[in-house]
């Protein structure tokens, strides 16, 4: 009797093509594969990446070379190239007389970038911009192994044009590079809760201390959600998943400390000064300016540097959907929150070490926790913080929205299979509602608000019909119709952050809705945000004498204008020093033609009139006070001795009044300095004047 075996599976078909050697070379067989995914991917996944990876970097990199960056962190970076101790230090200056107040490692990669290729908009664009397109890739790359291609597209895309990440990517904040290593260090995680292995926890915290080492206290927000995971779903036993967590910890401390541990044990007259720091320390710049003053304020006994939230609203849980923020980040987080609470419910019978919960609790611990904090922080709050949310929404739309739309469709979890159309219809009225807040602003927020109306209401209406006709493919037609609704209204503003000019201190999407300084507005006060050095500036700038692509030639600029982090007007720093000093291109050129050898070009009040005047001159410029002017950084007895040995001759006085040591420097300078009659408020002072 004849018996017939039974055809191979699918399954092992695909794992024999797999296995066999390809018959063009290994090499050829990889490349392509690059680009078509792997044989187990639906054919459009990997095409569709690529898509929105060349989407990500189109918006983030269109007109590329025009882009005026934070000029604070430009002058840091240019100054880097000048010198290595500089560079280290993260100092404004290449004199080293201060540091930005934050630690230097997105200025070290921006500098990398200089150094390699010659300082220019584009070359410190360049890391930002790759950034950008590596987070989308890693998220997409951690949604699909735990969801499935179609949730991680759907990320992808959303992260992609989530306003704020658009309008932050294309400046020279280190937001970007915080987000990525953050990304990296969750990646990183979700590998050791699957394998339970110890190399990639360390790993995961050793990106999230460089993270730290990026912007501080807001790297550690993650952390609760990363420990629970860990400790949670790993497949180990309780005392190693302690252990581990240990070890990490360790490597987290090593990894986030070690350059403030080297910086604090360099006597201080041998470093620049801490700018935002109270007593010249890295430490307190980490409890206090950059820790506990972001989330209590100025009122805090501790973090006292803390200033008030105007830039992003009053503290609360509505900040997130208030008319500044609203349209930077708030269009999906209805449907984030609803999605992640229907997936954990979904998950609710899955073992403890089921990867998918594993992963819903990471992503929306990571949505959870951004949201709380930058909702409720007191102190200083600009709108582009929370670009560091977007991973945690665009995972959970992806990942959640597939969840809840197979429950929906398989009529599995009978209670919740009706959150789908009930989730896509309260999202879609929001981004009505966000849409309607800047009507008339423009053409194309007018036919996004359309298209989400009409796109919703197909969606929720299909979704619906189908369902009970049991008509898959209409409900696959309405699917697609919700991604259309819930992203034409941050695709609208996405679009407008590509091709408008931001404000490169606090830069925001769309139209400005009166509070966010976003919206295509002007840089600050000072000489023009991302002005580029003449003279002796680096390969890759205009020459002397003309203005950088993409800027006006610096007219003047005021010091009592600029702009503090508290969004109040400063004026010099509120001490007298060079607070209504007029800085122009003509005296920039007079103080380069009399610098007689000195060190520093110029003492000014703050760090925005500093580093713009670094950025025009090419020139080490003191900055007295720090951001606000309040920094201690000068005193008179460091000034004597600064102008005694030679290294500085000019100094900015402001006519006002002022109390403590700033007003005495102010008075002193005035008493024997001799006042340059062309220039109102600037003295020179030689060593003969110190007494």
């Amino acid at each position: 009797m004849t018996t017939l075996a039974p055809p191979p599976s699918q399954e092992g078909t695909r794992r024999s093509r797999r296995a066999a050697p390809p018959a063009d070379g290994g090499l050829n067989s990889r490349a392509r594969r690059l680009f078509t995914g792997p044989e187990d991917d639906p054919r459009w996944a990997r095409p569709t990446l690529w898509a929105i990876l060349l989407l990500a970097t189109a918006l983030y990199a269109w007109n590329l070379s025009s882009i005026t960056g934070n000029s604070f962190y430009d002058a840091a970076v240019y100054s880097g190239t000048k010198s290595w101790k500089a560079f280290f230090f993260g100092a404004l200056d290449s004199g080293s007389f201060i540091t930005v107040d934050k630690p230097p490692f997105a200025l070290w990669v921006m500098g990398l970038s200089a150094r390699v290729f010659g300082y220019g908009n584009w070359q410190l664009m360049l890391p930002m911009v790759a950034a950008g397109t590596g987070s989308v890739a890693l998220l997409y790359r951690q949604v699909k192994r735990d969801f499935g291609a179609v949730a991680g597209t759907i990320s992808a895309v959303v992260l992609t044009l989530t306003p704020i990440t658009v309008a932050i990517t294309r400046d020279t904040n280190p937001d970007p590079i915080l987000v990525l290593l953050m990304m990296l260090g969750a990646v990183a995680l979700l590998k050791a809760v699957r394998n339970g292995k110890l190399m990639p926890l360390v790993w995961s915290a050793v990106a999230i201390g460089f993270a730290f080492n990026t912007k501080m206290m807001q790297a550690y927000v993650v952390l609760p959600a990363f420990f629970l995971v860990y400790l949670w779903a790993t497949n180990l036993s309780l005392g190693k998943r302690i252990r581990n967590l240990a070890v990490a910890t360790v490597a987290l401390i090593v990894s986030s400390a070690w350059w403030m541990v080297i910086v604090d044990l360099i006597p201080a007259s041998s470093r620049p000064y801490i700018g935002g720091s109270t007593d010249n320390t890295v430490w307190d710049l980490v409890i206090g300016y950059n820790g506990f003053g972001r989330i209590f304020g100025a009122s805090s006994s501790v973090g006292s540097q803390g200033n008030g939230a105007s830039f992003g609203g009053s503290s609360g849980l509505y900040r997130m959907f208030n008319e500044i923020m609203g349209g930077q980040i708030s269009w999906l987080i209805p449907f984030a929150a609803i999605a992640l609470i229907g997936g954990l419910v979904l998950r609710g019978r899955a073992p403890r070490t089921d990867a998918k919960r594993a992963a819903l609790l990471l992503w929306g611990g990571w949505f959870v926790l951004h949201f709380l904090t930058f909702s409720l922080a007191e102190g200083t709050f600009h709108p582009y913080y929370v670009t560091a949310m977007a991973p945690g929404i665009a995972a959970m739309a992806g990942a959640g929205g597939v969840m809840l739309y197979r429950a929906f469709r398989e009529g599995a979890a009978a209670k919740w299979a009706w959150v789908l159309p009930l989730s896509i219809a309260v999202s879609t009225v929001w981004a009505v509602v966000l849409l309607q807040r800047v009507s008339g602003s423009g053409t194309v927020y007018t036919v996004a608000e359309i298209v989400v109306a009409v796109a919703g209401a197909a969606s929720v209406l299909g979704l619906l019909v189908g369902r009970f006709t049991r008509r898959h493919r209409l409900m696959g037609f309405a699917a697609l119709a919700a991604i259309v609704a819930l992203l034409a209204g941050p695709a609208a503003y996405s679009v407008s952050a590509a091709t408008s000019s931001t404000n490169g201190t606090n830069p925001t999407a769309g139209p400005s809705t009166g509070g966010g300084m976003g919206g295509g507005g002007g840089a600050p006060s000072g000489m023009k945000s991302g002005t580029k050095p003449s003279g002796s500036a680096p390969s890759g700038t205009k020459p002397s004498g003309t203005a950088p692509s993409g800027t006006q030639p610096s007219g003047s600029a005021s010091e009592s204008g600029s702009e503090s982090e508290s969004g109040t007007q400063t004026a010099g720093g509120g001490g007298g020093m060079g607070g209504d000093t007029q800085v122009s291109s003509a005296m920039i050129s007079y103080l380069k033609k009399h610098q007689d050898g000195a060190t520093w070009l110029l003492a000014v009040a703050t760090d925005q009139t500093a580093s713009s005047i670094i950025l025009e001159s090419g020139q080490p410029v003191i900055s007295m006070g720090g951001w606000s002017g309040s920094d201690n950084a000068m005193t008179l007895a460091k000034l004597k001795s600064l102008v005694k040995s030679g290294q500085l001759h000019y100094i900015t006085v402001s006519s006002g009044g002022g109390q403590g040591t700033n007003s005495e420097i102010a008075t002193w300078v005035k008493a024997h300095g001799t006042a340059v009659s062309a220039y109102s408020g600037l003295y020179r002072l030689d060593a003969s004047d110190v007494t």
